[in-house]
């Protein structure tokens, strides 16, 4: 028998200070019945480093000069990962039949693409934005780049691997299968035509000088992510896009979110399909000064 793993006691009082630093270090945010959660995934932190309780674990994260590796350790056990090829398909079908369409003309002169899938999670979302560009047949020649993003350094692994499991394809057509991917000794691997346009990197999405480096960007997914934040690291998160996207550039978020009390930056665009968020163009923005 297995012998039942030991979780230590966490009080009120530490675990609102340890979710503090949580929030402050990367906006996700537990609300007071999350507490059992912290003290169950990390009791095995405290004990790791042989701190005595949950208030030497906190001096440690808050104090010790290893916290920067620490954090990004708390975020691999605490945040959630779930997702699958081709997840929210309405706003898919606006992204590839009317956003892409869109794209290959604005960017005709210099035949550049650039998206980024922030909070990635394991890969499935900025591989299906791969098959999708591939699809419509617009873009050969292009410079693509697909970039995907996320603060768990575990499942960025599994990205980049790009092997899945049965479950990843819950509401993936055959032909996709067919097409894109390898059985390998029962896993479905991405071939490397659809791989070779998707580059995947560690990020927090508040460290507005990191986000910086990937450059200007046509198209930024983020969806069901921002539902984990607290509203002023939303608000953060989001003025971080608006800056990291072209000028009439495309936000595109959960069904579950958004931008009502978080910013009036942006534009709501009604397109067949769904409706999703537009950086407005500078003309645009020349009218409403």
């Amino acid at each position: 028998m297995f012998e039942k793993e030991e979780v230590l006691p966490l009080s009120e009082d530490v675990f609102r200070l340890i979710r503090d630093i949580i929030r402050d270090y990367c906006g996700l945010y537990f609300d007071d019945s999350s507490k059992y959660l912290i003290e169950k995934r990390l009791s095995r932190r405290v004990k790791n480093h042989h701190l005595k309780d949950f208030r030497d674990y906190y001096r440690f994260i808050r104090y010790d000069k290893n916290a920067e590796v620490e954090l990004p350790a708390i975020m691999d056990i605490l945040t959630v990962n779930e997702t699958y090829f081709f997840r929210e398909q309405n706003q898919l079908r606006a992204f590839s039949e009317e956003i892409l369409d869109e794209l290959r003309e604005r960017n005709a002169s210099t035949r550049t693409l650039r998206i980024w899938s922030a909070g990635c999670s394991t890969g499935e979302e900025p591989y299906t934005i791969s098959m999708l560009i591939n699809e419509t047949g617009f873009f050969r020649g292009w410079d693509i780049e697909v970039h995907g993003s996320d603060i768990n350094q575990r499942v960025l692994q599994t990205g980049r691997r790009g092997s899945y499991r049965k479950n990843s394809f819950r509401t993936t057509e055959p032909y996709f299968i067919t097409k894109y991917f390898i059985d390998e000794d029962g896993q479905l691997r991405i071939n490397d035509e659809i791989k070779k346009n998707v580059t995947f990197s560690y990020l927090n999405l508040l460290d507005p000088f990191r986000t910086r480096f990937l450059g200007k960007m046509d198209v930024i997914f983020c969806r069901n992510v921002l539902i984990y934040f607290d509203t002023a690291s939303r608000k953060r998160v989001i003025e971080n896009f608006y800056d990291r996207l072209t000028d009439g550039g495309y936000l595109l978020l959960g069904h579950a979110e958004s931008l009502i009390n978080i910013s009036t930056a942006f534009n709501l665009k009604h397109f067949k399909h769904d409706m999703v968020y537009q950086k407005p163009l500078r003309k645009e923005l020349n009218a409403r000064i």
